[in-house]
């Protein structure tokens, strides 16, 4: 799909990934709709951006997600792509995951997507066309001790999105998941930690220096929207790595 005109929802859109995608979908001519939970920022961005809209959204809240989608409409009258960028982080070893804050990271990085895409469906179904693009994680390729918790949600998050393209194709809506690697954005300083996570976990220090700038990922959004293709990875290696 050529994004040159249409209408793309994109979830976190105030920083990291999600600001990084918004920038380039505007830049080549799409009308993106800016959702995260801090309404400065994203007003200050929408000024930025030609025919965008800015709608503070709390992905933890169902009738936020609905009213993202039902402004969306209101204002362009359609919509063509969704972007679930929105998400969080939990590093925990198995035996201290505290199921409250699992559960809180489950609805957000899973629940929230899964709504999201329940909301355009039937917009999408009914233009004949649409893309969705699921942000999951390089760690749902991993086992990586300290991360099985946040892993296996996107794991399910890839699952949900591998099996969503399969149903969709007879309405023309691609679903592609995206496997970014250690990105340098803020989402290390926003993640939840036990203190046995902090000290095991490899220095945040040395993750910094070997990240990706969110603009690559942004990029593979892109990607994955022109293309259609079902997976995308930040890296080849990755791809190899996951056969």
């Amino acid at each position: 799909m050529n994004v040159k005109d249409r209408v793309a929802v994109v979830t976190g859109a105030s920083s990291g990934i999600g600001l990084a995608t918004a920038k380039l979908l505007s830049k080549n001519g799409a009308k993106v709709v800016l959702a995260a939970r801090s309404l400065d920022k994203l007003e200050r961005l929408s000024k930025e951006l030609p025919n965008s809209l800015a709608v503070r959204t709390d992905m933890l809240d169902k009738k936020q997600v609905e009213n993202l989608i039902q402004q969306t409409v209101k204002k362009f009258g359609r919509i063509d792509i969704l972007v679930n960028n929105a998400g969080r982080g939990y590093d925990a070893f198995i035996e201290e995951i505290d199921l409250t804050k699992f559960e809180e990271i489950l609805n957000l990085d899973l629940v929230g997507p899964l709504i999201a895409i329940q909301q355009v469906l039937p917009f999408m179904r009914k233009q004949g066309q649409g893309a969705i693009v699921n942000v999951s994680s390089g760690t749902a390729l991993m086992a990586l001790p300290g991360m099985g918790g946040y892993s296996s949600i996107k794991r399910a998050l890839a699952g949900l999105s591998l099996t969503a393209n399969e149903e969709f194709k007879g309405y023309n809506i691609s679903v592609s998941v995206i496997y970014p690697y250690i990105t340098a954005t803020n989402f290390e300083q926003n993640t939840i930690k036990t203190e046995r996570a902090k000290t095991q976990i490899e220095d945040e220090g040395d993750w910094e220096i070997k990240a990706d700038h969110p603009e690559l990922i942004a990029e593979k959004v892109l990607e994955a929207i022109e293309t259609g293709q079902s997976e995308i990875y930040a890296h080849d290696w990755m791809k190899k790595a996951n056969k």
